[in-house]
């Protein structure tokens, strides 16, 4: 960035993208069936991988047989991991990023062979000439089993005497560690109330659109190029590179269209490990896609925790302290560091003022799927807990649930306002900005919370059984330590954008688009983003907790500032104009009120230099820039979510009636891509709250494997979703903006579940858990009725 200069509004002509509905630059490729996702991608001379996975939950591999499969017309190769360990590092797969010491027993293997953990565990690799095959053949190996103990319970699993999850284990718990401060004790000695609950959440996962899928091919110069349908595809290529023992320059990554990622993309699969190193091995190019079946048994799960929390308040309400317990079932590898847990246990107390907290979190193997992130990474358990135990003590006090919050909430002369907690980057929580207090008042507002009282008394008086709930969430966005944006202007003129962000199919090109556009004062149609493809960036962390806008968007808006003011400074040498004589638009450089003029294309030959003709000595090769902004500070977003229900006793039936829901992620690059995002987050939340239940049977036998069975919600069960908008920009990064991809998600459950509680307040019902099918609805209103009529009168 050496040889530039930085210009002011007076040197660019803005068309003002930023802040404008831009059309998706993504949509007409998408829309229109040119989108490239993973299966799209057809190779020469490709063959088709199918795995063979456990059928138990715990079993000792006492023999595999693959002399049938392999006799198969069509397969080329039936791989166990004694095939495949001459081309790997290790048979156990690397932690993810920020390996805590003593973890690294905990990862997964790339395949099984001496022992399963789960159902669905890969242990054998089959190659063939069609996937059909590679699933005839796979269905012909032959595995001998030795059933051993399961544990499916993570509360049953830290208890003395229960067996292991594997037996290369001394215990089930993977870790302990509090989470607190202030003086806990005093705060529940001196408080006029005390309160607890236990409360559970189940596990889900974030069914993408597309699953989850690899295709390696060695090219002609030895090279391995791996295509894979994940959020981090850098973390895959360091970490392949790693494993295989292959030299970086050797490698490629590329991430084609991704359908949606949701958290499950985040982690190194053991398939993506699998599928590169039998390419090696076969030197031919492999392929595997997920199927929906391998979604429900393969992908990482999330939620799972039980919390049993006391809270001390005052005779008004106020916080005094919090303390409790929360067990977090981690299934039965840790693929990634304890992020999750971490992440529950230090944002428990959301946007309230919370004196004193202390949380001792177990984190334990079941014999289930592993859990890592999905859509909220362990936030929207943490809004649960905290939003039930607000309205707990609305109930137990006689007090509107909006007022107790309003006399917790944060108030916006307190900000920035820095918890007495640390993020997992080990930098202080500091709230950087937000009216939490006018966003609930907003919401209410917009929702008619005062109104409902009577609307409740009138319907009742009809026999029909109306909610209403609300929830508050705060979220960090924007984690660091960085993210890389290179702006570069060709020969023609035209610009494009390399970054180390992964687009998942939430817009990201085209807000990056716009954010470079308004710097160079060009339509952002004239702006093309690449991402994802290891190739173009040497850096990049990829997509997760909701960063990229804020990293990869700083970047690119620092770097396209860097490449206008070098454009200037070119054309200021070039037209012997002084450089607040010119001003940038539509493409050109000229001179204010003249007629002179010259071409970011002109300016970008000329910077590309000639051989035997003279360099200018003010200026640097190249109209191009490479920022990678680093952050350790997180952007807070915040949201207020209001809930109408109605419920059918009858049946357990909930039907959402009304849905408003205010979200504040700083400054909005484009407010149709945040609102799509908002939508999508909610539904999600919804589906969390009534639907969404990954069932285990005693022995950890899957039992929801189809969407016969595990429900996601659709069109029919949703209301039209009311949507508000804050703008409060963030300080903490140069476009002022927060993340968004999950703050439509983390409050959703809370204000669902507290509005269907709402609803059945006549039948005095205390709702603890997600999801909440009909049947256990039912069966709690049922156990109701029961004691009431056992009440004497």
């Amino acid at each position: 960035m050496t040889g530039t200069s930085t210009p002011t509004d007076a040197n660019v002509v803005t068309h003002a993208a930023v802040g404008r509905s831009v059309p998706r630059l993504e949509d007409p490729a998408l829309l229109t069936g040119r989108g490239r996702f993973l299966d799209d991608i057809v190779l020469p001379d490709i063959l088709h991988c199918a795995f063979v996975r456990s059928p138990l939950a715990h079993a000792r591999i006492e023999r595999i047989d693959v002399g049938a499969a392999r006799a198969l017309d069509g397969v080329h190769a039936v791989l166990t991991l004694a095939d495949l360990l001459p081309m790997l590092a290790s048979g156990r797969m690397p932690l993810g990023a920020s390996p805590i010491k003593g973890e690294n027993s905990s990862t997964p293997f790339v395949l099984s062979n001496k022992e399963v953990a789960y159902v669905g565990e890969p242990i054998v690799l089959v190659v063939a000439k069609s996937r059909y095959l590679a699933e005839d053949a796979a269905a012909l190996v032959q595995l001998e089993l030795t059933p051993l103990p399961v544990v499916c319970d993570a509360r049953e699993a830290m208890e003395p005497g229960s067996p292991v999850v594997r037996t290369e284990l001394k215990s089930n718990l993977l870790n302990s560690f509090n989470v607190g401060y202030g003086e806990v004790e005093e705060a529940f000695a001196k408080a006029a109330h005390v309160f607890s609950d236990d409360l559970w959440q189940h596990r889900g996962c974030g069914h993408s659109m597309e699953g989850r899928g690899v295709l390696a091919e060695i090219r002609p110069d030895n090279g391995l190029c791996v295509w894979s349908s994940t959020q981090m595809p850098h973390d895959v290529y360091y970490m392949l590179a790693a494993m295989l023992g292959i030299d970086q320059n050797a490698l490629r990554v590329i991430t084609p269209d991704v359908g949606g990622g949701f958290g499950p993309k985040y982690c190194l699969y053991p398939e993506e490990a699998a599928i590169p190193a039998a390419t090696l091995l076969l030197k031919r190019t492999l392929k595997w896609v997920e199927d929906r079946r391998e979604t429900f048994i393969s992908s990482i799960q999330e939620r799972d925790q039980y919390w049993s929390v006391e809270v001390a308040a005052d005779a008004e309400g106020h916080l005094l302290g919090v303390r409790g317990r929360m067990v977090h079932d981690q299934g039965a590898y840790a693929p990634k560091p304890v992020n999750l847990p971490y992440n529950s246990a230090t944002s428990m107390s959301g946007p309230y003022m919370l004196p004193a907290y202390s949380m001792d979190v177990h984190v334990v193997h079941t014999n289930k799927v592993p859990v890592s992130s999905v859509r909220g990474a362990g936030y929207p358990q943490a809004v649960f807990a905290m939003e039930r135990t607000m309205d707990l003590i609305a109930v137990k006090l006689g007090l509107d649930r909006a007022e107790v919050r309003r006399r917790n909430l944060i108030p916006p002369e307190k900000m920035p306002y820095t918890k007495k907690l640390k993020a997992r980057s080990g930098a202080a929580m500091v709230y950087d900005s937000g009216d939490y207090l006018a966003s609930q008042a907003e919401t209410l507002a917009a929702a008619g919370w005062d109104d409902f009282p009577e609307r409740q008394r009138r319907a009742l008086a009809a026999g029909r059984y109306i909610g209403i709930g609300l929830a508050n969430a705060v979220k960090g966005t924007g984690r660091g330590p960085f993210e890389s944006g290179v702006v570069r202007v060709g020969q023609n003129g035209k610009v494009s954008v390399f970054t180390g962000a992964a687009a998942m199919g939430q817009g990201l090109a085209t807000a990056l688009a716009q954010i470079c556009a308004d710097e160079l004062a060009i339509p952002p149609e004239d702006v093309t983003v690449i991402a994802g493809d290891t190739s173009t960036t040497p850096f990049g962390l990829g997509g997760f907790a909701s960063r990229q806008l804020v990293t990869a968007g700083s970047s690119v808006h620092l770097a396209s500032k860097a490449v206008a003011g070098k454009a200037i400074k070119a054309a200021s040498v070039l037209l012997e104009v002084s450089e607040d004589q010119l001003e940038l638009g539509d493409g050109r450089v000229s001179v204010k009120g003249g007629n002179r003029s010259i071409s970011l294309a002109e300016l970008a030959q000329m910077l590309r230099g000639a051989p035997g003709y003279a360099f200018p000595a003010q200026l640097e090769p190249g109209l191009e820039a490479s920022v990678q902004w680093k952050t350790d500070a997180l952007a807070y977003a915040n949201a207020c979510h209001v809930v109408e229900v109605e419920v059918e006793p009858e049946l357990g039936h909930v039907v959402l009636t009304r849905y408003v829901a205010l979200n504040d992620s700083g400054r909005m690059i484009n407010p149709m891509i945040v609102e799509g995002q908002i939508h999508g987050g909610i539904v999600h939340g919804i589906g969390n709250a009534l639907y969404e239940l990954m069932g285990y049977d005693a022995a950890a036998q899957p039992v929801t494997t189809t969407f016969q069975e595990y429900l996601l919600v659709t069109a029919t069960e949703l209301p039209t979703l009311e949507t508000i908008y804050r703008e409060t920009p963030s300080p903490k990064n140069p476009i002022g903006a927060k993340g968004v991809g999950e703050t439509g998600t983390i409050p959703a459950a809370a204000a669902v579940i507290s509005a269907v509680e709402n609803a059945l307040s006549p039948f005095g019902i205390r709702i603890s858990q997600t999801p909440i099918p009909p049947e256990t609805l039912f069966n709690l209103i049922e156990a109701a009725r029961r004691s009431r009529a056992g009440s004497p009168a």
